[in-house]
Order: C-alpha cells, then sequence, then structure tokens
C-alpha cells in the first residue's frame, strides 16, 4: 500500500513522495523514542504551537512545571544527553568564555550509547552542543548511527551539516523546514527497520539569528530569522506582561538586578518586537512537528513511538527589569515546555509535579530497558506521568555559573513543590519565593520578619547543603 505524504515544506514548496505504510508495528514491545527541542524557548511560547499541542499534548501529558536545572543552552544539552546535573558533567557554560561547551563535555558514555549498546537505531539532526567542529576534530560523536549537526549556527537561511563525516551545506532553505524535513525522512526509514529508533531532532527556533530583517530592532537586541511565510504574523500581539514585568521594586532582588533602571519606553517596544518574531519563527517549527507526525502516522509506528516536546531553556523579555536573555533562575529563563506523548503517557492529561530536564535521559533509559553508564541524577517521568501524587516531594537542583575561569559558581539552589531557594556565590545573597503564594517571584522572602519564613529559609538552606553536590540517589532525598 502507498500513501501520499507531505515530508516538509522547504522555501515554500511542497516536497512531496510515496511511501510505503508498514501494516504492522516492529516485534517487541520497546517503543521508538523522538525527542524534539527548540531553542531558548519560554513555556508560554506555545501560544505559537498549537498543531504541537494538539498532536503531542492533547494526546498525552504536558508537564506544567518542567525546568532547566541549568538555564543555558549548552549545560542543559548536556544534562539531557546524560541525565546529570551541570556540577557533575562538568559542562558550565557554552564555551564562548572558555569555559564549558562542546570541548568540556565527555561523549564517551551518553543516552546515544547507552540506546545504541540496547538495539536502537539512534539519529540526531540539527543544533548539538555549542562549539561543535570548533574546537575538535570534527567527526560523529560517539553512539550516533546517523548524526547530522550544524558546523555554523546562527544563521537561518545557511546551514552547514556535519552529515556522518562529511560537511554539506544547504543555502535560501529555511532551517526549521530543512531539520523537519531531514527528520520526516528519517521517521520513515528508520519505521521501516526492525529495531526501534531513537531520533533526537534539534531546531534552532526561535533563538536569535541572522540574516538581519528591516523591522529588527537597531538598539543590539537580536532577533530570530522568519520564514517568509510567517513575517508579520503576530505583528500588534504585545508582550506577556505579567506583574513581574518591569518589576516596581526591585529592592529585594539581587545587586545585579535591583540595580536595573526601570525599562523605557523604547526598549519595550523593542522587546516586543522581539516577542513577536520569536513566536513567528514558532510557526515553521510547529508546521515542522506536523510533518515528522504525518511520517510517524503513515509508517504505521505512530502507536509505538513516545514523541518529546521540550526547550533547552527559556527566556527573559522584561521580566524584573531583565531586558533580554537567560541563565537567571526566574519563571520565564527556567522554566520550559514538555508535552509527552506514547505509550505510558495518559492522554489529556497535565501534570504539576515539578519535572527537570535531567529526567530525560532516566525516562529513556527506562522505556528502552537500556543500562546508563552513568550515575543519573533524573528520574524517570513515568510515574508522575501516571499518578497525580507521585513526585509531588521531588526536589530538583538550579544552578548556573560560573561566568569567568576562577569564578564561584554564578548561583547554587533547590525549588520543590511549593518554593525556589538560591544563594548567590560572589555576593552571598539569597532569594526565597513561595511560588504557591506569589508565582511571579515579587517578594523575596529571605527579607521577612515572619518566623515561619525564617524557618523556611533555613530549612531550604540545609536542604541546599544536603544536594549541592549531589550524585544519583542522594539527588532524590
Amino acid at each position: 500500500m502507498l500513501v501520499l505524504l507531505v515530508v516538509a515544506t522547504v522555501a515554500g514548496l511542497a516536497v512531496v513522495r510515496l511511501t510505503p505504510l508498514p501494516v504492522t508495528p516492529k516485534a517487541g514491545d520497546r517503543p521508538n523514542i523522538i525527542l524534539i527541542t527548540s531553542d531558548d524557548q519560554r513555556a508560554d511560547d506555545m501560544v505559537a504551537m498549537q498543531r504541537t499541542e494538539e498532536l503531542i499534548g492533547d494526546e498525552g501529558t504536558t508537564f506544567d512545571r518542567a525546568y532547566a536545572s541549568f538555564p543555558l543552552c549548552c549545560p542543559s544539552r548536556a544534562s539531557m544527553l546524560t541525565g546529570q546535573y551541570a556540577h557533575n558533567h562538568g559542562v558550565l557554560g557554552n564555551g564562548g568564555n572558555g569555559i564549558g561547551g562542546f570541548k568540556d563535555f565527555d561523549g564517551s558514555s551518553t543516552l546515544a550509547t547507552w540506546l545504541q549498546d540496547a538495539g536502537y537505531s539512534t539519529n540526531f539532526v540539527g543544533k548539538y552542543l555549542n562549539r561543535f567542529g570548533t574546537v575538535r576534530p570534527v567527526e560523529v560523536p560517539p553512539g550516533w548511527d546517523d548524526f547530522r549537526g550544524s558546523l555554523a549556527g546562527g544563521n537561518y537561511f545557511e546551514t552547514v551539516l556535519f552529515q556522518n563525516g562529511e560537511s554539506q551545506t544547504y543555502d535560501d532553505v529555511n532551517q526549521t523546514d530543512l531539520y523537519a524535513g531531514i527528520s520526516s525522512d528519517l521517521i520513515t526509514e528508520r519505521a521501516a527497520d526492525d529495531e526501534p529508533f531513537f531520533l533526537w531532532a534539534s531546531f534552532y527556533a526561535p533563538h536569535n539569528g541572522r540574516p538581519s530583517e528591516d523591522d529588527d530592532p537597531v538598539d543590539g537586541i537580536g532577533t530570530p530569522a522568519v520564514a517568509p511565510r510567517h513575517q508579520d504574523v503576530f505583528e500588534g500581539t504585545p508582550l506577556p506582561e505579567d506583574p513581574s514585568f518591569d518589576e516596581q521594586d526591585v529592592s529585594d532582588k539581587p545587586e545585579a538586578v535591583s540595580s536595573q533602571p526601570a525599562l523605557p519606553a523604547a526598549l519595550q517596544d523593542d522587546l516586543t518586537e522581539l516577542h513577536q518574531q520569536r513566536l513567528e519563527s514558532l510557526l515553521a517549527l510547529d508546521e515542522g512537528i506536523e510533518h515528522m507526525m504525518s511520517a510517524l502516522e503513515a509508517s504505521g509506528e505512530l502507536d509505538n513511538t513516545v514523541i518529546v516536546f521540550t526547550s533547552d531553556n527559556g527566556y527573559m523579555l522584561g521580566e524584573h527589569r531583565i531586558h533580554a536573555g537567560k541563565t537567571v533562575m526566574y519563571e520565564p529563563s527556567a522554566r520550559v515546555p514538555l508535552l509527552v506523548r506514547g505509550p505510558g503517557f495518559p492522554v489529556g492529561v497535565t501534570r504539576q509535579q515539578p519535572v527537570a530536564l535531567v529526567d530525560l535521559a532516566p525516562t529513556f533509559v527506562d522505556m528502552a530497558r537500556a543500562t546508563a553508564g552513568l550515575t543519573m541524577d533524573g528520574v524517570s517521568l513515568l510515574p508522575p506521568a501516571q499518578d497525580s501524587e507521585a513526585g509531588t516531594d521531588r526536589v530538583i537542583v538550579i544552578e548556573a555559573g560560573p561566568e569567568e575561569v576562577g569564578q564561584e559558581w554564578n548561583y547554587r539552589g533547590v525549588r520543590n513543590a511549593r518554593y525556589v531557594y538560591v544563594e548567590y556565590g560572589e555576593s552571598g545573597e539569597t532569594e526565597l519565593y513561595d511560588m504557591a503564594e506569589d508565582p511571579y517571584q515579587l517578594e523575596n522572602l529571605t527579607f521577612s520578619p515572619s518566623a515561619a519564613d525564617r524557618q523556611v529559609v533555613a530549612d531550604m538552606a540545609d536542604l541546599l547543603d544536603a544536594l549541592r553536590d549531589c550524585a544519583g540517589t542522594a539527588c532524590q532525598p
């Protein structure tokens, strides 16, 4: 039987081909696994991804309180590959200042090698770890049967992929469309094989990138480049101004925040344009995910596949007067979308237990019945997905930095179902927020005169002392 399948839209043209439709799923009960990631996407950016919400979220489980334990690209991606916190995998930055990046990552034992050893076909498309291809000899990282990682990032219409040992340049093709088309083809090809497959489709949107556009801000605020078919779709959309936006009183915040002036009107206009372009860039990703899901359904493997959509970190858009960026512990920076569809994940439910990106590798190892080659700090998402009470006492370590060689950590902290607490390495400043009473993190309770609040500060500080260098099961008190 043949099925007519549109697998990608490239430069406005539909790429169409006939695909054989398998009549039976693979032997065995281990599912295929597809991980789809965006870059710098806030949880509330899902407003631009209705297809993804319908195809993955509505048909699976949404984790409403999912976090990047280190909200920065490379440390977060290293955690996805290892199931470890940054203080264990050792990638403490993106590499631009000499700290972190691909050069600091030991890729000899990762999720890819574990799944490959377990009999999975392993496939990668898109952005790998920051500075891949620039700090070591360029070669396929261990564990990947099919590896197509970007070498020259930052340009949405000029992509260089290191494809299984050879470089290939793609000009004048929207990068999101390119990655979606390649991923759809791989799904179709791998679904026809006998062994289960793992695919990580790693997209760049809505990260800032070239080329510049006529309506870009002129004062240095970077924006993503938008596919021509989506330009200005969100024109007129306001910023998501919750009560923390341009926060009126930041005197209880650390000096790095409390010293920031209120946001001038011109900067707010620029942030609005940035927000609109970020949403517009996600429309191509939303379409791409729909194409990938269509390829999966046509292959006959949809019901035997776990599909995960998430981001490596969020992004600040003026909250607490922080006009752009990530890395900070505040919700827009640390909280990410996390939608999971497939065997073991209930349909149409939302879970409120705190979970983190370090939980992805343990989940995949669990479902693949693989053996991890490292001590993982995260836990499987299956129990909290299946039981709304499971993991309600979860504690997640949060951390960032150092920013320069020889400096202390920027901050280290912990979050549980109610509170988030951090200590700053250089200054010794602290923050505590009651997320049940103060979800926008307006009142730093470390300044509270209340005896009850002081006790919470002491308890959370003790918890941090117990977990700041934890590993494995010691990270789950």
